[in-house]
């Protein structure tokens, strides 16, 4: 039977919103064996100080969003999002077996670049290519879906990876060069299996073109021309979303990399495994919510959603700054899974009430770039405040600026 019929338009979704989403859950099975432990990894084997980690998340980060502004501005122009979708996969996934050969905190910043650029490329055609393969009514109900598989994707990935924790060094607080090794080498297999899936199941959905659809010239004249466009585009946006994204701006300067909740854990006692318990706990309610909360977004609207999921933020937060013991910091996470499924959702459904089809791969290029090109001086700030002060400090600071951000997402963004 199809996936939809024209008796049901709104009540069956596009194929591809199955495909992307069996392919984010392959990808984060992979990921997220791997990306949970390279904080650890760099703590525990190579000695790297917590503001060197922080770099290390944001420069990765960072730098690679800005390719998500050309990337979702280059499939804007071509009308086309699935090649650029399936090579920023299969990027990511040549990257990771080069982990296994780290032996310096500037190897694993190479790697982190690189997986994060294929990251880069991929966002913003995905997430307009989920956009335009589904209804106006169902796109909180897609992005929720995805963000699901997704996010079972990290809960199958931690449970792999813990798995291999507990037949290599059950019981060990401190996480050892070969068990990392032996986790890289069996990430690989789903990472491929995803970009096979993504090849070959996805089918093009053609948005209207901007300009021509030539391949861009790669000189330095050609390069400005190009971001003049690209700031004229911009200027076309409607300010609803300039305003919102302000505010995510504002928010995401506090939200630093989840990194820092890992070593704060294994600093209040928390074992290896117990650790993996505590992401498996998150992420089981983050999948578990997410496609709920993405359904009620489509129809209470987006915005409470967000006020929500800040507000549960900024409590989290600020319990881990209060936090001292490890169950405190397990109990918490998992609420924090929460907030995640409140407004990952919710805040990409927003981008596309905001902006016609034609703009969105260049609207959503724009705000996941806002959102990494944050990622630099929020864990850098963070590192440096844990190093600082105290663990506790980067924790207040994200409580805080959650706080300025929901005032102003509900006096200012309408």
């Amino acid at each position: 039977m199809s996936l939809q019929t024209p008796s049901s338009p709104n009540r069956r979704l596009h194929p591809n919103i199955w495909f992307l989403t069996i392919g984010s859950f392959l990808t984060d099975v992979s990921s997220e064996m791997l990306n949970n432990l390279i904080p650890l990894f760099l703590y525990n084997v190579l000695g790297v100080q917590t503001s060197i980690i922080g770099l290390i998340d944001g420069i990765a980060e960072a730098t690679a969003s800005l390719v998500k502004i050309y990337s979702g501005a280059l499939s804007d122009r071509l009308g086309k999002r699935k090649s650029l979708t399936v090579f920023g996969y299969a990027l990511s996934t040549i990257s990771k077996p080069f982990l296994y050969f780290a032996t310096t905190w500037e190897r694993v910043l190479g790697v982190r670049f690189t997986d994060r650029v294929g990251k880069g490329i991929r966002t913003a055609p995905r997430d307009a290519l989920l956009a335009g393969s589904a209804k106006s009514d169902q796109r909180g109900l897609a992005f929720g879906l995805h963000r699901a598989g997704d996010t079972a994707g990290a809960f199958v990935g931690l449970g792999i990876a813990s798995l291999i924790i507990w037949l290599t060094q059950s019981g060990s607080t401190e996480l050892t060069r070969h068990t990392f090794q032996t986790v890289v080498l069996v990430s690989i297999f789903p990472a491929v299996l995803a970009v096979l899936v993504l090849a070959l199941g996805v089918k093009e959905v053609e948005a209207a073109r901007q300009g021509s659809i030539g391949q861009p010239a790669l000189t330095w004249n050609a390069f400005v021309n190009r971001f003049k466009a690209f700031l004229d585009s911009i200027r076309k946006f409607d300010k609803r979303f300039l305003s919102f994204l302000v505010v995510v701006i504002i928010f995401t300067l506090g939200n630093s990399s989840d990194s820092f909740i890992i070593l704060l854990g294994q600093n209040n006692g928390l074992t290896l495994l117990q650790i993996m318990g505590m992401l498996m706990t998150f992420n089981a309610v983050y999948s578990i919510l997410a496609g709920p909360f993405g359904s009620l977004s489509d129809r209470i609207g987006r915005r409470k959603l967000m006020l929500a999921g800040w507000t549960v933020y900024g409590l989290v937060y600020l319990g881990f700054a209060l936090s001292h013991t490890g169950a405190q910091i397990w109990a918490l996470f998992g609420i924090y899974g929460v907030y995640y499924a409140l407004t990952e959702g919710a805040a990409k459904a927003l981008v596309s009430d905001f902006v016609p089809q034609e703009q969105r791969g260049t609207a959503y290029g724009l705000f996941n770039a806002a959102i990494g090109l944050m990622a630099l001086p929020a864990s850098l700030i963070a590192g440096i405040l844990w190093q600082a002060i105290s663990p506790s400090a980067p924790f207040i600071f994200g409580a805080s600026l959650s706080l300025v951000a929901g005032f102003l997402l509900l006096t200012w963004v309408k």
